[in-house]
């Protein structure tokens, strides 16, 4: 008996960056149920209660994306990498925090103790945050908590210097000494707030600066998980059902509910390629939990509830 040859799969790397065309135009839809197309590779991301979905073609032989030489080219990947940038600061926010339970904080200075330069202002934080640990061990009962935090400073706005401030999430267990430990001015403080998007709005809000000293936009403590788990299928979707979401010739609601069992569809973004054929599907979804009743006070301060 004659061995089957398996067939390798070639997916683009940068697939993001190949699909961002985000009307359907008629070459885009005659490339749809292109033959050289073989499947569609489905990526699920499970990030605490919210599911992103990633859905793009593969080929059986290679596929070469040409790129455009004009100076478009480099403001193009500046918006990808931005977008990407946001997306993992969601991911982190949905994965390791709690609506209802963490704290998001707001820092600020009084003039006596304005930073001198974005370096001080980081320093600050560092001590801050050293001030936390500090009262955790203090306490009996959170001598083994294990504090989780993701900060931003901003210094900057659209390239302008503004007076120094923090944001921070975190799941520091007291609001009160959350606020007190800061010694530089004021602090603020509020439960966390998530949206059908789990944190994609605080998220994004918390990386909007941009600057050379900001590249990054966000210092997170070291024991954040990336997300809860990632799955990789290339059985889930056809190249023919695929193009028929992508025309909106059947209803993906039903289609991604049906694939994932207690997550509820909540919104899907379609794009396509002016140089490879097929189109790249980005569904978000979110767990469907017992609903909680949010005029309550659910977690008092000094609840032992600790989260490893």
């Amino acid at each position: 008996m004659k061995n089957k040859q398996r067939k390798v799969k070639h997916v683009l790397a940068a697939y993001e960056e190949a699909f961002c065309e985000s009307e359907l135009t008629k070459a885009h839809e005659d490339s749809l149920l292109d033959r050289a197309i073989t499947g569609y590779r489905v990526k699920s991301i499970w990030c605490g209660p919210v599911l992103e979905v990633e859905a793009y073609p593969y080929w059986e032989i290679p596929q070469k994306k040409r790129v455009k030489t004009d100076k478009n080219s480099s403001k193009a990947q500046e918006k990808l990498n931005e977008k990407n940038r946001q997306k993992h600061v969601v991911r982190l926010l949905n994965t390791n925090f709690r609506p209802l339970h963490d704290l998001y904080m707001t820092y600020t200075y009084s003039d006596k103790y304005v930073p001198k330069d974005y370096e001080q202002a980081k320093k600050d934080m560092s001590n801050l945050i050293k001030r936390m640990k500090y009262w955790l061990k203090k306490q009996e009962k959170y001598a083994d908590f294990e504090l989780k935090y993701l900060y931003t400073t901003e210094h900057t706005r659209n390239g302008e210097k503004v007076r120094a401030h923090h944001h921070m999430v975190t799941n520091f267990p007291n609001r009160e000494v959350a606020e007190a430990l800061w010694n530089s001015g004021r602090a603020s403080s509020d439960r966390l707030e998530d949206s059908d998007f789990g944190f994609k709005k605080l998220g994004e809000y918390l990386v909007k600066e941009k600057g050379e000293k900001t590249r990054k936009g966000y210092t997170p403590s070291r024991n954040l998980e990336k997300h809860t788990k990632v799955t990789v299928s290339d059985t889930k979707l056809t190249r023919r059902r695929a193009a028929k979401i992508a025309t909106e010739e059947i209803g993906a609601q039903e289609i991604f509910e049906k694939m994932y069992k207690n997550y509820q569809f909540k919104q899907m973004n379609v794009s396509f390629s002016d140089y490879v054929g097929g189109a790249y599907l980005y569904v978000q979804m979110k767990r469907i939990d017992t609903p909680i009743n949010r005029k309550r006070r659910i977690i008092n301060d000094d609840e032992d509830d600790q989260r490893n």
